[in-house]
């Protein structure tokens, strides 16, 4: 038996792994505010700058860009050079571009800027879900993980929100300010994230044996040996080299590579361009203009993808991940296709559809990152979850340069057809490759697609024998 899943995986869930898992937050919460602070921003900018549709589009994406290269990038360095090294190099990095977008007076200097930002946003994904994931208990691993996408929406909606008070108060010129605001919240997640540990599976995984049983010992109060860390080649998978991009395409892993990816991107690209437009969406639909009504409905629809992830959480848990998943895409075609079928449907009719369209996307949000934390192993863990971020924001800067030229070219209607194309692209990856690893250790849900999953055995329940194991499959 691996001494994971004896040690963490059954570990009481204590104020370490509440104070862990809301330092991990802030790579979501800012990457949800920054993403979508910038879609009232633009209200101001673009008249004041006089900015071309092309150049909308491109400042909406910049971000996405960077944030594909900075996945697949620092997923990799995650995992060769520890979780902690870049804890909080990559909130610096946001805080000083968040200020700088203050000064800026043409097209290119925002861009380069959102694209930095988007490099040091997708290198917090990997360093902060992978280090959330190697300290938690396996009963409470799908829920916490999960939540960190609600604090994507949070962002998303504190963004809405602050983008309208500033409105209010400074009109369409305060846009600078809300570039900047969000450096505010970069030495918030400063402070909260001082003292936060290293990954004791890494470090046993890299010779740093004393470090990791007394890190387990400090924040757990459990004694283990760095073997038990470790675990056995039969009992974790193959040992792979540390960020090694060739293992997420070997024929162990290459499927799940593939399904994290595909969902991921068939989720997102509708849904960052339906945040970073919002505004213009519903003025397709006829909702009042200008600079408050549209605000405030992209901020209910954000509002509304938070609220829908609470009951994808207890899904994931009670029913599994496999089944969630599935359902999830499967309705959320319905609310896009209506929308596609109907173009001239009333503004409020649209706004309810955009509503049941958030909600929906629960089941998905929720698994973003749960999932390729759980289906890959230590050494290789920041490496998949880069991949799949940056896979995702592929779709996401693709689907959010060409939305307003979609808009303006093809109309509201077949726009959103295209949307419930991609979605229905999510369900048939899903329903062909997704996996349940609900209720297993994490060193078991990460064996190779071609070894048994198992349930993570419990202190008072022994090791099930390998030949009695079952796949962890729905």
């Amino acid at each position: 038996m691996g001494g994971m899943s004896a040690i963490i995986d059954n570990a009481p869930y204590t104020s370490f792994h509440r104070r862990l898992a809301l330092a991990c937050s802030g790579g979501p919460l800012l990457d949800g505010y920054i993403l979508s602070v910038v879609g009232v921003a633009l209200i101001g900018m673009t008249p004041e700058l006089g900015l071309s549709t092309a150049e909308v589009s491109l400042i909406g994406a910049a971000a996405l860009i960077g944030m594909f290269v900075g996945g697949a990038l620092f997923g990799m360095l995650t995992d060769k050079i520890g979780r902690e090294v870049m804890y909080t190099a990559d909130l610096l990095v946001i805080a000083a571009c968040s200020v700088g977008s203050f000064w800026v007076t043409d097209v290119w200097a925002i861009v380069a800027l959102r694209f930095v930002l988007g490099m040091a946003i997708a290198a917090d994904y990997p360093i902060a879900t992978s280090l959330l994931a190697e300290w938690l208990p396996v009963k409470d691993r799908g829920r916490l993980l999960g939540k960190q996408i609600i604090a994507w929406y949070a962002g998303a909606v504190l963004a809405f929100g602050v983008g309208y008070l500033f409105l209010r108060i400074g009109g369409t010129g305060s846009w600078r300010w809300m570039l900047a605001s969000s450096a505010v919240l970069c030495l918030f997640f400063l402070v909260v994230r001082r003292g936060s540990p290293e990954s004791p599976l890494w470090l046993a995984q890299h010779g740093r044996d004393r470090e990791a049983v007394e890190l387990v010992r400090r924040h757990l109060g459990r004694e283990v040996t760095a073997e038990e860390l470790r675990g056995s080649p039969a009992e974790g998978g193959e040992r792979l080299d540390a960020g090694s991009v060739r293992a997420l395409f070997s024929p162990a892993y290459r499927r799940r590579t593939m399904f994290c990816g595909l969902f991921f991107l068939c989720q997102v690209a509708p849904l960052f361009a339906m945040l970073t437009f919002g505004p213009a969406i519903l003025g397709s639909f006829g909702m009042p203009g200008g600079t408050v009504m549209e605000t405030l409905g992209t901020g209910l629809i954000s509002l509304v993808f938070l609220l829908g992830c609470y009951p994808a959480l207890r899904a994931i848990d009670r029913h599994g991940r496999r089944p969630t998943i599935i359902w999830s895409f499967a309705l959320m075609i319905v609310p896009l296709a209506f929308l596609g079928l109907w173009p001239t449907a009333p503004a409020v009719l649209a706004l309810f559809a955009l509503c049941a369209y958030a909600f929906l996307c629960g089941g998905p949000n929720v698994l973003d990152w749960t999932y390729p934390n759980e289906l890959f192993p230590t050494s290789i863990r920041a490496t998949a979850v880069g991949f799949a971020t940056s896979v995702s924001r592929i779709g996401a800067a693709v689907g959010t340069y060409l939305l307003p030229l979609a808009l303006s070219g093809v109309g509201i209607g077949p726009t959103m057809l295209m949307a419930a194309g991609l979605t229905a692209v999510g369900l048939l990856v899903s329903v062909r490759w997704a996996e349940e690893t609900r209720g297993v250790g994490l060193d078991q849900s990460a064996v190779a697609a071609t070894a048994p999953a198992v349930p993570a055995p419990t202190e008072r329940q022994p090791a099930v024998p390998r030949a009695a194991r079952s796949v962890g499959r729905a």
